[in-house]
């Protein structure tokens, strides 16, 4: 599914401006029919599900207890 720029910021939450250095600079890949920029949408569901990855392994290691260390002695 292909959008357009104003389309494409408004899906990432971005500025419409950002978006458009983001295709001049190559970061996003878009095509260029004459009159505006098309960007297929499928290349950000990787970067979503990396971001859902991130968020998991984020949460997990929040979630993990604090190991007791060995070298520390009780000095009462």
């Amino acid at each position: 599914m292909y959008m357009t720029v104003p389309e494409t910021a408004f899906f990432l939450s971005m500025p419409e401006e950002q978006v458009n250095r983001y295709v001049l600079e190559g970061r996003i890949r878009a095509v260029h029919d004459g009159e505006q920029y098309l960007i297929n949408t499928s290349q950000f569901e990787t970067h979503f599900q990396q971001l859902e990855v991130e968020k998991l392994e984020q949460e997990e290691w929040n979630n993990t207890p604090i190991p007791n260390d060995v070298d520390v002695k009780d000095e009462d």
